[in-house]
């Protein structure tokens, strides 16, 4: 089982970042962090990185979910979505699979809420 799912897609880094969190907010999410690895990677480095950003993308309803299925699962918390420039130029859009990522979990309730979520964020990707 992959970790993720990921699709090329044929628009500017800038243009794919907000098509992602446009599809995001049609699918309930919200951004609760944005990491610009690029730059930070820059500033605590000095190493030039191509564009990559990490979305920390949160379903408030789903969390809860969770949450009241796993009181832990806060450490899974939120579902990273990545955009990412190629040394090519080519551009990446890529989402974890709750599914995979929460594997390790043996708990029936949060593989349902962990399926629903996977749905939805395959959707997001799948209509940037």
């Amino acid at each position: 089982m992959s970790y993720h799912f990921s699709k090329t897609v044929e628009m500017t880094f800038d243009e794919a970042l907000g098509k992602v969190t446009e599809e995001l907010a049609k699918e309930g999410f919200g951004i609760l962090t944005e990491i610009d690895v690029k730059a930070t990677l820059k500033k605590k480095l000095d190493v030039d990185f191509p564009k990559y950003k990490i979305l920390g993308a949160c379903n408030p309803p789903f969390a809860y979910k969770a949450l009241q299925a796993e009181n832990k699962i806060g450490i899974m918390l939120p579902c990273n979505v990545l955009v990412q420039e190629h040394e090519s130029g080519a551009v990446e859009v890529s989402a974890v699979d709750p599914l995979a990522s929460m594997q390790a979990v043996t708990n029936e309730s949060l593989g349902q809420v962990a399926t629903e979520i996977r749905d939805k964020l395959k959707k997001v990707i799948d209509s940037v």
